[in-house]
């Protein structure tokens, strides 16, 4: 008799405990550029995270959803690193998410799976992120993902008539992976590659390189840039008479990133680019976020890509935690994020249960006046489109 009251006390302690655990808040880590070159992707992606928290509440499965937002510049891994190490060990975070670059969310992956805790990548995009640890999940995208098409649209379509390709890109992981890739696919199918030039990732002039491409007049450019320096790019590459030479401009969609079109003028006009999320992307959802983000962020900031990882980045927190239970372990959470499927702003998405990477429709657009204003327009997609690695 006695032993089973020391059972159902244990028991009792036991149901104590998880409750405990249960009414404690679900600590997000989340670690992005709110500052310097790269501030737009943290401002982006904390509000379309904040979005879906409005809208879906702040409590899963009892637990409370609690964000912390650390600045990390963007351009420093060793401070990305210890801000990790503190949000684990001071914080308590039972999840980390965001990451602007690539060297920022390497520079991670060794505290996520020390911590076996969850890491949502919902920005930075080479291809090899998700080997890092097992622990990682992405709803960004990755630069092979999205070069693909447009390499393969550049070869093969016989409007676009483009046989001699030059391709310009930043001197980092995913301007790297993009370069390859573009290359491979493009040569496979028949085109010539006539020279490949890399570039610094920050404050680099362009003037030089734009002249180097005019010289060896290709039929087209193609471009990967993060966000922001494609404002200067694309004035260049007009002023240096590029366009007036019939020379295609071709990119991802970093080039002509929506948090930035505004800003940009009509030597954007003509521009074809490959992405997966475009503000003007017709669906009822997107219409509803695009609405929904303005309200929210109570400007005129459009909703870019960037914007479209946070949010869904907190739909695959929500959903695992919601399918694990309130006391899942990090190893728990990140298995049930394997195979979610669900309908985003930027058309369907699910996370590969191999590989942890997001699976999406990648679309072809081009930039075109719209009520005055400049969106990338679709006119093509390749639905359901992995990351076919580099």
């Amino acid at each position: 008799m006695k032993r089973i009251f020391r059972t159902v006390a244990a028991l009792g302690c036991l149901a104590v405990a998880a409750a405990a655990h249960a009414a404690e808040p679900f600590k997000i880590g989340l670690i992005l550029p709110m500052s310097g070159p790269f501030a737009s992707f943290g401002k982006q992606i904390e509000a379309g995270a904040r979005l879906y928290m409005e809208q879906h509440g702040d409590t899963v499965a009892g637990r409370k959803i609690q964000i912390i937002v650390k600045d990390d510049g963007g351009v420093q891994p060793e401070l990305t690193k210890r801000l990790a190490q503190e949000l684990v060990v001071k914080e308590g975070v039972e999840a980390l998410a965001g990451f602007g670059l690539t060297p920022l969310a390497f520079a991670t992956a060794p505290i996520a799976t020390q911590a076996k805790v969850p890491m949502v990548v919902m920005s930075a995009s080479t291809s090899s992120i998700v080997d890092k640890s097992p622990y990682i999940v992405r709803t960004s995208m990755t630069e092979a993902q999205v070069t693909a098409p447009i390499a393969d649209w550049a070869a093969k379509d016989p409007k676009a008539n483009i046989k001699t390709v030059v391709t310009l890109v930043s001197d980092y992981g995913p301007g790297l992976d993009s370069e390859k890739v573009f290359v491979k696919r493009y040569t496979d199918a028949g085109g010539k590659v006539l020279d490949s030039i890399r570039v610094p990732l920050v404050g680099p002039d362009f003037s030089p390189f734009m002249q180097r491409v005019k010289d060896l007049q290709p039929d087209g450019l193609f471009v990967f840039l993060p966000p922001g320096p494609g404002v200067t790019l694309m004035k260049q590459f007009v002023e240096r008479g590029l366009r007036d030479a019939g020379i295609q401009l071709m990119s991802t969609g970093g080039l002509l990133d929506d948090y930035f079109m505004p800003t940009i003028g009509d030597e954007a006009l003509g521009t074809v680019t490959s992405g997966h999320y475009s503000a003007a992307h017709d669906s009822p959802e997107n219409k509803a976020y695009v609405e929904a983000f303005r309200a929210f962020v109570k400007d005129s900031m459009r909703p870019n890509f960037m914007s479209v990882g946070g949010y869904d980045g907190m739909h695959v927190i929500y959903a695992a935690l919601q399918k694990a239970g309130p006391d899942a372990t990090g190893q728990q959470l990140v298995e049930a994020m394997k195979g979610l499927e669900w309908t985003s702003p930027r058309g369907p998405v699910s996370i590969d249960p191999e590989t942890r990477d997001v699976v999406q429709n990648v679309y072809l657009r081009r930039t075109e006046k719209v009520d005055g204003k400049l969106y990338n327009i679709e006119f093509d997609k390749v639905e359901k489109f992995k990351d076919p690695g580099v």
